[in-house]
């Protein structure tokens, strides 16, 4: 298949090599290949022939501007998809994504997943839970050199890895047309996956729990860990927590 890959960031760059290893051709499309999703410009080269396309970019901010984002990225993308003869739009969002309105970032996500679902190709979305590699960034908003405060969210966190997995194997098949959730093999509190990686870092500071604390202070209850259907990973967060911290 020909298939664009539309952002070239942590889960992008890991999903045109995988899907070049799996003999596909691709391209990587982003604002440093002369794509850029707000303007539409290039984007007509690089979903010329191309059968699939593959979203994984971001918004540059996670406020309320992200909304105005998504509503003009998807709509380009689409539009461009269209003229195109793109017949499968892939887009990769978040578990409990619709959830916790209070985020103008999980809204704007939620605009984007409507934009597709009533766009004119056919598409699937998949739900990611939180990526292993975000627990360093989540922990830095609140922490200090005495402790780190986190909320106890319960989460149920996935390796880029295995999404990326997910995601060729969903943009080489048939369009979903709904949504598929993936997620890590195993649940824990926010604050405990904080002690852990603090654990493996050799980092004596302590985690203390603060329900106000960062982000998921908004999240109430287990929404952000997924259903019964979901796709389950294979990488377990303390495997790769030692993989990483040996590297």
């Amino acid at each position: 298949m020909k298939i664009t890959v539309i952002g070239t960031g942590l889960i992008g760059s890991q999903l045109a090599t995988e899907l070049t290893a799996r003999g596909h051709e691709v391209t990587a499309a982003s604002l440093s290949s002369g794509v850029d999703l707000l303007t539409g410009a290039g984007l007509d080269s690089a979903l010329a022939g191309a059968e699939a396309v593959v979203n994984v970019t971001n918004s540059p901010t996670f406020d309320e501007q992200s909304i105005e984002f998504f509503r003009t990225t998807v709509g380009n993308l689409l539009a461009a998809g269209e003229r195109a003869g793109v017949r499968h739009q892939v887009a990769l969002s978040i578990v409990g994504v619709d959830q916790v309105p209070e985020l103008d970032y999980y809204r704007a996500k939620t605009l984007q997943e409507d934009l597709l679902r009533n766009g004119p190709t056919p598409y699937s979305i998949v739900r990611a839970t939180q990526f292993f590699e975000f627990m360093e960034p989540t922990m830095s908003w609140t922490s200090d050199e005495t402790a780190v405060r986190l909320p106890a969210t319960p989460l149920q966190p996935i390796a880029s890895r295995d999404i990326v997995d997910v995601l060729a194997d969903v943009a080489t098949g048939t369009p979903l047309d709904g949504i598929l959730e993936i997620a890590g093999p195993d649940t824990f509190t926010l604050d405990e996956l904080g002690r852990m990686t603090l654990a493996a870092r050799g980092d004596s500071r302590p985690v203390v729990v603060d329900d106000q604390a960062g982000l998921f202070a908004a999240v109430h209850g287990d929404v952000l860990t997924p259903g019964p259907g979901a796709r389950l990973a294979p990488t377990r967060y303390q495997d790769w927590l030692n993989g990483a911290t040996r590297r």
